[in-house]
């Protein structure tokens, strides 16, 4: 559907029910996906396993996650958005509702996958569904107001799982996630956009990754932004997991850190959605990643005192939660009607350093420590904003 078939439904459609819709619908999933870090200990120790195997739950999550994000982009672009969203939150609110009942580390890893599968429906649908609906000049704002909803799961849902953890134990929350998500989706069976063009889309796949990759800025784009989230994804997966270690806290007091931690990210995903169309935008994703690797290295590799490395880490969440939002509004720049498949490219590099990032932090910590995983905020963080720099021209703002 473009722009203009979606000015000509306008009639059929309110926008705002539809956008509050799919604001509910991710942050349901992100809840379900990103519950699992602040579980890590309590996890781990009902399932015998240690707190870096559990920590492999979210590499499962984000490889399945990779896997499906780079096939779902070209189908929603090829048959709609619509059935492959529905699908993909259903799976997840199947992997929830079972995870409450996995015996071992084994059926909760597959569980994770299937997670993984069902989620990564979530990004390309929902770019694709918003720069079908919404107006160029409003569409950074809502993709920026998206990753808000994203990091909003980390500010209310995420602490309040651990809380409930905490008091009930870490197989209720899952149950709470799986059934909150069922109502989002239902609520968007009701209200997320049919288009009349789906039946009539000539399926492509290999074609549009080849046309879009054939565009240098998605070529900087993905290993900027892959490097960088390398960083973002090792910091967030073991925060909960550092301060309980390090400073021997509790899961339930770990929830308030949690949720000032999340406040930077939603101010950085917001900031990124408002200057996401500025010409200065390289600069500014270069900047806040370096400086975002530099407050990683200081939370790990420094005992500064809990307050402090709160502070730290809450700072550098909100520096490393800028450039996704600023490329996902470029790619639909670039991206022209396979905005979708634009956005899958973006989303790959995200899982991929959640992957990476999640896998490298978890080897590290068994070998070296949490030092470990510091050095590797840095280092791929300045990675990213070096790659940049130096190609910075090729990622400024477009007409598309």
């Amino acid at each position: 559907m473009t722009t203009q078939t979606a000015r000509a439904k306008g009639k059929e459609m309110n926008k705002a029910l539809f956008y509050f819709a799919l604001c509910f619908a991710v942050f349901g999933t992100m809840t379900g996906v990103m519950m699992v870090p602040a579980l890590l200990v309590e996890i781990a120790t009902d399932l015998d396993v240690t707190v870096a195997v559990a920590g492999q739950l979210a590499t499962a999550t984000f490889a399945a996650w990779a896997v499906s994000i780079v096939a779902v982009g070209p189908l929603a672009d090829s048959i709609g958005r619509r059935p492959l969203a529905l699908a993909g939150v259903f799976l997840v609110v199947v992997s929830l509702l079972a995870s409450a009942f996995a015996p071992n580390i084994e059926v909760m890893m597959a569980l994770r996958v299937l997670a993984g599968l069902g989620g990564g429906a979530i990004a390309p649908t929902s770019i694709g569904v918003i720069s079908d609906v919404i107006s160029q000049a409003k569409r950074a704002q809502a993709i920026g107001g998206l990753a808000s909803t994203i990091v909003l799961t980390s500010a209310i849902s995420i602490p309040l799982m651990a809380l409930f953890a905490d008091w009930w134990g870490w197989r209720f929350t899952f149950v709470l996630a799986g059934l909150f998500l069922a109502v989002a989706w239902l609520l968007n069976w009701v209200c997320y956009p049919r288009d009349s063009r789906e039946r009539l889309r000539g399926f492509v796949f290999f074609a549009r990754y080849r046309s879009l990759l054939s565009l240098n800025y998605f070529r900087v784009a993905v290993t900027v932004n892959g490097a960088q989230r390398m960083a973002y994804w090792s910091l967030l997966s073991f925060f909960a997991a550092y301060l309980i270690q390090t400073y021997d806290v509790t899961l339930e007091f770990v929830a308030l850190p949690l949720v000032i931690s999340a406040l930077g990210q939603v101010a950085g995903s917001y900031i990124a959605g408002i200057l996401a169309t500025k010409s200065y935008r390289v600069a500014l994703v270069a900047v806040s990643s370096a400086a975002g690797g530099v407050c990683g290295i200081v939370f790990f590799a420094f005992d500064i005192g809990l307050w402090p490395a709160v502070a730290v880490a809450t700072v550098g969440a909100g520096l490393l939660s800028v450039t996704t939002p600023v490329l996902l509004a470029g790619s639909t720049e670039y991206s022209g009607e396979s905005k979708a498949t634009g956005a899958s490219l973006i989303g790959f590099s995200n899982q991929s350093g959640g992957v990476f990032g999640a896998g490298l932090s978890g080897l590290l910590l068994a070998t070296i420590g949490y030092d470990g995983i510091g050095y590797l905020c840095l280092a791929f963080t300045v990675t990213s904003a070096l790659v940049a720099t130096a190609f910075a021209r090729l990622m400024r703002v477009g007409t598309g």
